[in-house]
């Protein structure tokens, strides 16, 4: 048989070589258990968040009363709003600065003010106004909540309007509920998807080009040119990222001119505490990826270590979705994580105007973050250079 009847031969399907290079195939893929894990986790994991910890209509968000008036009408009002399931009342703010604080850090969602003349008004039939302040940097996270406000003002003095005072419970409502959406007044989308982005940008581009790196070099034998020196692994690492940092603040800085100049976002806070809270999240980011990198064999892993991370990052940081309308598991989970706390720490100094007492309680978390992650880096990285 001459080389032109093998070629033929060799031309035809073989159902032999066929199986040979399926099962190939299927031993790789049991030797890579990364790779059969993410096979498996992937899907595991979506089906976890978006089945249970993604919830579009949140409750029981923590609201503070500021109350002047301590007659039974605005005990009931109080009761009624509770009663929605909507509103979590937490305490009493001390005066109207202590409310805007807990505002501007997030510690409450909603601030409910009731007037120190309001049932001398009520009794007289002026429909006195209370005042509702929410937090709308998130218009998803509290529309539900303030459409259910004029719901519970019809029926919240039921019980307590009798004998005399019957007639005021007629229509209209008794008193009228003045919502004043703080932050975001006009519900307008790009206000909270916008800085958001900003996170979610850097989440993605430094682990991955970081990790990609480092496992680059390693898959290409240039790794083994350090080993010839005398740099310590904290050496190495840190002198790894310093490039990016520089690519990342470029990345912020495009990101931000777009926000202000196409999407016209609100830019209220100090742009050089913004910065540096930047440089905090990098920072932690591309330690991240630095341990990814060690931990990998090869690109294609650092690939999907990276995404692993980065999906639950989305979900569960309250980008997408309102992070009180997750369940408490999710929700620890989600606190956890640096982009987390970055989110609120962007949103908070461009549309509340945050200032640094307002961002260190998201701040530390990023960075004890990224200490834990040095240490874990640390670790792996001197095996990997030794």
């Amino acid at each position: 048989m001459n080389a032109r009847d093998d070629s033929v031969a060799n031309a035809v399907f073989s159902p032999s070589r066929w199986l040979g290079i399926v099962i190939k195939e299927f031993t790789q893929l049991k030797r890579d258990r990364l790779t059969f894990g993410m096979i498996v986790g992937i899907p595991v994991v979506q089906l976890i968040l978006f089945g249970f910890a993604i919830n579009t209509d949140p409750k029981h968000l923590p609201t503070v009363a500021i109350v002047a008036d301590r007659g039974e009408f605005s005990r009931s009002i109080v009761s009624a709003l509770a009663n929605s399931s909507y509103f979590d009342f937490i305490g009493e703010a001390r005066d109207e600065a202590d409310a805007e604080r807990m505002l501007a850090t997030g510690d409450a969602q909603f601030v409910l003010t009731i007037p120190e003349d309001f049932s001398r008004r009520l009794v007289r039939g002026e429909r006195p106004a209370i005042l509702l302040e929410a937090d709308a940097t998130d218009p998803v996270a509290t529309g539900s909540a303030i459409s259910a406000v004029n719901q519970v003002a019809g029926t919240a003095l039921v019980h307590d309007l009798t004998g005399a005072l019957a007639p005021l419970a007629a229509s209209p409502a008794p008193f009228e509920v003045r919502v004043h959406a703080r932050y975001n007044p006009e519900s307008i989308t790009q206000y909270n998807i916008v800085p958001g982005l900003l996170g979610v940008i850097l989440t993605m581009t430094m682990i991955l080009m970081t990790g990609l790196a480092i496992t680059r070099e390693t898959e290409r034998g240039t790794m083994e040119n350090l080993l010839a020196t005398p740099a310590t692994a904290f050496e190495v690492m840190t002198g790894k990222i310093v490039p990016y940092v520089l690519i990342g603040l470029i990345q912020v800085t495009l990101v931000l001119l777009l926000a202000r100049f196409m999407f016209n976002v609100p830019m209220l806070g100090n742009l050089v505490l913004l910065y540096l809270m930047v440089l905090l999240f990098i920072a932690a980011n591309l330690t991240l990826g630095l341990t990814f990198s060690a931990l990998a064999r090869n690109q294609l892993q650092a690939m999907q270590m990276t995404f692993f991370f980065f999906l639950p990052s989305m979900l569960l940081s309250g980008f997408l979705f309102p992070f009180r309308g997750m369940p408490g598991w999710a929700q620890a989970i989600g606190q956890a994580l640096p982009l987390t706390h970055f989110v609120r720490i962007v949103r908070g100094v461009l549309l509340k105007g945050n200032g640094w007492s307002a961002v260190m309680p998201d701040a530390w978390p990023i960075a004890l973050f990224m200490v834990i992650v040095i240490l874990i880096g640390l670790r792996f990285f001197r095996s990997t250079l030794d």
